[in-house]
Parts: structure tokens; sequence; C-alpha cells
């Protein structure tokens, strides 16, 4: 998940003609821990009226706001300036004798004689939230640092529906109000999901500076806002119950006119999923077949010939090295999964702090051989980050699959309960399109095996309280004049 800097250009607002007597500028910034929005009144120096000065947006479904509009006013020394803050709801509320019913911060902060504004605009790149494999409704929250360390809100981009690819509009704010004039000020950028009940989702946050958005559209104005990487690994089946390879009754059957059921299922899946992968280098795996040149059989040894590397590029690297694998070994036996399971979660158990995730993709044609082996490494593999996808090809009944998944009861080994659910299977079968049109049933078969995986994220990541990681410290470029665009 990426957010890029797309345009900056930098406005000069003053007017020497039209200039008034310098005066300093005070900013009031008022959150509230209880109601909706806030009117400020000013009170005369003669005759102590109080007069509106002005309202801050309202903000529904809260009643902690933050809110974006702010106070300028001017600030004299010599005088005593009274201020009140009136808050208000569109609905009566009762009141609870001896209850505390809120909180009202106020902050100021002297403004900088900054009078520079500036267009900027932003984009993402698969913005998602829990929903890896979904479409959210992004939007930016754009955050001042204060003096005292604190942060204060000074914008909210719109909402973009239903996308993972969002570019904003572009929007003009005062450098007053984003750094107080402090081109080396933080600027912290937090991105969320909109939910109409108001309680959003976050999905990231970033930090820059003006000095650094200035630099405009460029690899230094790319930011990452989760820092999660996502390991996708694949594991086929080479067991001779899926047919003679040359054979057109083959699972295997390399057909020159059209994918077979697993290129076909590995095709769907890893389409979706490679696009959650920064490097989309993939561990290719096989079991269940006899290796050259001694015809030794293993149940985990590399598509592309490399045990040292198993690494194939991209999906179509996958399956190239699936199409040579079939030209290379015999199919043989028997179906044992826990080895490929033990392999993916090795890695998993070694980065467990939730900068990464594993996904095991397995497909396979039939009766698994080693069920005890298999349920005691999926109890295992429960408490680490790691998901488990099967797909079924074939004809045969998966009964034993549908008990690995785990969505009616939850699977067990030597009586000990999987922390959680992590496996997710469909049989292949039901995604077959009579019509003959592959992508659509291809669309569906993808849609449903990674439909479990957010969850089954989500849920690592709570149990272990781990929380999204705020980016990396932003590049600060050695000082220098600040180069604009008009």
């Amino acid at each position: 998940m990426e957010i890029s800097f797309l345009n900056m250009a930098s406005i000069g607002d003053f007017d020497p003609l039209n200039a008034s007597i310098p005066a300093t500028k005070v900013e009031i910034t008022v959150s509230y821990n209880g109601l909706q929005f806030c009117v400020l009144y000013t009170q005369g120096i003669g005759n102590k009226e109080w007069r509106e000065f002005g309202r801050t947006e309202v903000i529904d479904n809260t009643l902690n706001p933050d809110f974006v509009r702010k106070f300028i006013l001017d600030y004299f020394f010599e005088e005593r300036q009274n201020l009140r803050f009136d808050f208000r709801l569109e609905k009566a509320l009762g009141g609870i004798p001896g209850k505390k019913c809120g909180t009202i911060i106020v902050k100021a902060e002297e403004l900088n004689n900054c009078r520079e504004s500036v267009m900027m605009q932003f984009c993402g790149n698969k913005l998602d939230k829990k929903d890896f494999f979904g479409k959210s409704d992004p939007f930016l929250v754009f955050h001042r640092s204060n003096e005292d360390g604190t942060f204060t809100i000074c914008h909210k981009t719109e909402v973009v529906k239903n996308t993972l690819n969002p570019v904003w509009q572009a929007f003009k704010i005062p450098v007053r109000a984003l750094c107080n004039g402090d081109y080396d000020r933080t600027i912290k950028v937090e991105v969320y999901d909109w939910d109409r009940d108001g309680s959003h989702d976050f999905i990231g946050e970033f930090s820059t500076s003006y000095r650094e958005l200035s630099r405009g559209q460029s690899q230094f104005n790319v930011y990452e806002v989760s820092l999660t990487q996502i390991n996708f690994t694949v594991a086929i089946d080479f067991t001779a119950s899926n047919g003679n390879p040359a054979q057109p009754t083959s699972l295997h059957y390399m057909n020159p006119y059209q994918l077979n059921a697993y290129a076909m299922a590995l095709k769907a899946v890893g389409e979706i999923i490679q696009d959650y992968d920064s490097d989309k280098m993939f561990p290719a795996l096989g079991f269940g077949a006899k290796l050259p040149p001694d015809g030794r059989v293993s149940h985990e040894f590399a598509l592309n010939g490399n045990p040292q590397n198993p690494y194939c590029a991209g999906i179509e690297g996958v399956m190239e090295a699936y199409y040579q694998s079939l030209k290379s070994v015999q199919l043989y036996g028997p179906t044992n999964f826990s080895p490929v399971i033990n392999h993916v979660a090795r890695y998993a158990a070694s980065v467990k702090d939730g900068s990464q995730y594993f996904v095991l993709l397995i497909i396979t044609d039939g009766v698994i051989s080693d069920m005890a082996q298999t349920k005691e490494s999926i109890v295992n593999a429960a408490c680490l980050p790691m998901s488990i996808i099967i797909v079924g090809v074939g004809p045969a009944e998966f009964d034993a699959m549908i008990e690995l998944d785990g969505d009616e009861v939850r699977i067990s080994s030597r009586g000990r309960y999987a922390e959680r659910d992590i496996v997710q299977f469909v049989p292949f079968r039901d995604y077959i399109d009579r019509t003959g049109n592959h992508i659509l049933s291809m669309a569906r078969l993808a849609k449903d095996v990674l439909a479990e995986i957010p969850d089954q994220f989500l849920s690592y990541m709570k149990t272990r309280g781990i929380k999204p990681s705020p980016a990396p410290p932003p590049y600060t470029p050695p000082s220098q004049p600040l180069q604009t665009m008009i």
C-alpha cells in the first residue's frame, strides 16, 4: 500500500497594495470529548456584546470530534480578549447528575506571517484495510505537528469510493495551516477506509514535511502506509492419481489450446494475490513425485529444479516451472500435505512481529494420505502469521479437506485445538462454467478462496496486539533554499 504525491504548486497570496498593518495571528484549534460541533464567540471591548466569530464543521456519528476548521484571530498582547465556545447537538441531551459530560481541549499557537498557499494532489496504490483482496473507500487526514509534540488536524480529503487505487482531487491549503511556515516541520498523513457509521477503519499513516513535498512528483514522494508484506507460496500435487500428463484424461494434461484445471486454479488465484507481494518472487513447490536422476520420492521439491532458490518470477514464472516439472518428474505418491505446510511454517515462525504474512496455496486432486500429521501441522501453524488455501481439482470426494477447513468444527490434534481458523478449501468443479466462460468462473474462484484471508490476518494481529506500523521517518534532504513551482 502506498501513497504518491502527484503535483504541487506554490501560490503567493500577498498583495502589497492591499496589505494591512502587520498583526500577530493566533490559530485556535478545538477538539471536544462529548459533542459534535463548536461555535466561537468573541466579546467586544466597549459594550461586552458577544458576537459569533465562526463555527466548525459538523462531525456526525462521533462524540469525540477533532475539527479541521480552525479559528484564526488577531492577538493583542496588551488586551484581554474573552472567548466563548458553544458546543451543540442536534438532539436533546439527558443529563445525569454527577456525571462528567465532556472535556473541551483548546490549543493556541502564534502563526507565522507566511502568506503562501500550495496546491497539492495525492494518489494511492493498493490501499486496502482488512480487505487485502477487496476494495476500500479511502480518504486522507493531514495533521500539522505542534510545538509541544502533539498533532493538530489541518485537512481532510474527500472519500474516493470503491477503489484500491484512488486519485484524490487537488486541493489548495495555506502553508501556514500545513506547517505554520516551518518547511521542515513534520506533517503526518493518516489513511482511513470510510464507514457510514463513523467508525472509519485505520489503514496506515506516513510522515513527511513541506520541504519534502515541494520536490514534487518523484520517487521521494512515494510513501508506504502499511508495512505488512504478503508472501505467497504455491504447492502442487504430483501424485499418480492425477493421471498420465500425456493423456487428455489427466488433470495435468498439457493441452496446447487451453489450460488444465491445475493451471486454471493457479492462474486465477495467483494473479490476484501477486499484486500484494512487492517483489513478485514466489516459491513454487511440488509433492508426491519421483525426481531425477535417482527416482527418489519427494513431498517438498522446487518446481524450478533449484532447492536452494525455489523462487519464480511472477505467476507466469510459476506456470513455466510447473510445465517444466511435468516433463521431468514421474508422478507417484502418496498425497502428503504436512511437508509443504511445515516448509512455509518454518519461515512464518521466524517473523512473528506482523511485518510479514504467509499464504500457502495447495492444489490437489484427492484423498490425503498423512491426515494426522497434516492436522498437527495446521494446529501448529495456527499460531503463526500464516493462512492455507486448498483447491481440490477433479471428481474425487473431498471430505478430508472439508474437515481441514474447520468452518464447522475447529481442527484439533492430540487434544489441542487450533488457535484460529487458517484453512480455506474450495472444490474447483463448483466453479466450472458450463457456457465456457472461464474468465468469469475463475474470478468467482479467486474471490471465494481469498475471502477468509483478511479475517484470518486480522485475527492473528489482534490476538497479539499488533497494530498497523507507521512508515519510517521521511527522508530529510540537506538544508537548501526551497524551490517551488508558480
